[in-house]
């Protein structure tokens, strides 16, 4: 019973993932459905599934082999007359069942609808960690590690094995010679460490349509980086004219009104690098969001020296996306393509709308690095 169980569990998930897969670029755009994302799942509306059962018929139709009628009498159907009540109403109804999908499913559905290779990590970026591993029971240690159920069952055997032990009163006294600990030995784990710096402009031609949209493509980028990496660290960046780190809430909903300087965010996020995340110990992945309004060209050949000396030497990929903005002159990119796009660690993406965002993970994902 047990094995059945597990095997209609089984593909019950196959039939949800299935759901996911075929909806996935529906749910991509949809801002609200991060909202439900917990620690470790997140709950994905699905169209409702429709599990198998049996349907009694009306009561005027009788049962097979009941009531009156002679043998070999053929059946048929008895009339069933409409009810009181309201007039039905028309048109299909709105079913829906949610589901809590794990972020490291959802991520292996995201890379196999999307066709993303797995991330190439680089080669010297491992950290050794120590993990404390408890490998058993042993006579000695500190009181710290004592070892409580244990303890318990050998005092309580040996009260019985002496005859000291009453039912009645069942009370049990350790001894020194009764007591239990832990013991444990420390393992050296590699660990592979991956950094987020995420960088936006906050100027006032960035509303909140284009926050939305920066808000749900980095929530996929998370999802697939967490995906091929144990331990991810973000970083948050917001600039107009001037740079400066905040928290993520403040990333999202930060909203200003002045000119639009660039490097000041190239200038802090490289900052960031040399001060926290050595390349050979981090794999480092800054993603930038503009509309692609610059203050000058001045500004933005900075940008690109910067990019080429600094910046791209030392991380695994930068990518920047732009999102498409009545108030911005969508210039930035082009300067870009121009001057290092051809690089092979850079990924550039242009995001008109809610729709392109699809598309644009795969930009910045597709080349897996």
């Amino acid at each position: 019973m047990s094995l059945r169980i597990h095997q209609d569990h089984s593909r019950f998930k196959q039939i949800v993932r299935g759901k996911i897969k075929s909806n996935l670029r529906k749910y991509v755009q949809k801002g609200e459905m991060i909202g439900k994302k917990g620690k470790d799942t997140i709950a994905i509306p699905i169209p409702f599934i429709d599990i198998p059962h049996f349907k009694y018929g009306h009561k005027e139709q009788g049962g097979v082999g009941q009531g009156d009628g002679e043998v070999g009498q053929q059946l048929s159907p008895g009339a069933v007359q409409p009810g009181d009540g309201h007039q039905a109403g028309q048109g299909e109804g709105d079913h829906s069942l949610e589901v809590d999908v794990t972020l490291d499913e959802l991520a292996q559905i995201l890379g196999e609808e999307l066709q993303l290779p797995n991330i190439e990590r680089r080669h010297n970026e491992k950290i050794v960690t120590q993990k404390i591993k408890y490998t058993g029971v042993n006579t000695t240690g500190p009181e710290s590690l004592r070892h409580f159920k244990r303890t318990y069952k050998q005092a309580l055997k040996r009260q019985i094995a002496m005859g000291t032990y009453d039912p009645a009163r069942p009370i049990i006294v350790p001894t020194r010679e009764d007591r239990r600990y832990r013991s444990y030995k420390l393992q050296e784990l590699p660990e592979t460490n991956a950094v987020i710096i995420y960088m936006m402009d906050v100027s006032g031609s960035m509303g909140d349509e284009q926050k939305e949209i920066v808000r749900i493509e980095s929530f996929w980028l998370d999802t697939w980086l967490r995906h091929q990496y144990k331990g991810l660290e973000a970083r948050y960046i917001i600039h107009d004219a001037v740079a400066r780190e905040v928290d993520r809430d403040t990333f999202f909903h930060t909203r200003e009104s002045g000119g639009t300087m660039i490097s000041s965010a190239y200038k802090l996020c490289r900052d960031i690098i040399k001060a926290d995340y050595p390349k050979s110990a981090w794999n480092i992945y800054p993603f930038h969001f503009s509309d692609g309004d610059n203050w000058s060209a001045d500004d933005t050949r900075q940008c690109i020296e910067m990019l080429r000396e600094d910046i791209l030497p030392s991380v695994n990929q930068f990518a920047y996306g732009q999102v498409e903005s009545p108030y911005g002159s969508g210039q930035f990119i082009k300067d870009l393509r121009e001057a290092i796009g051809d690089s092979t660690n850079v990924a550039l993406s242009e995001i008109a709308d809610k729709d392109a965002i699809y598309v644009s993970i795969k930009d910045f994902l597709g080349k897996g690095r």
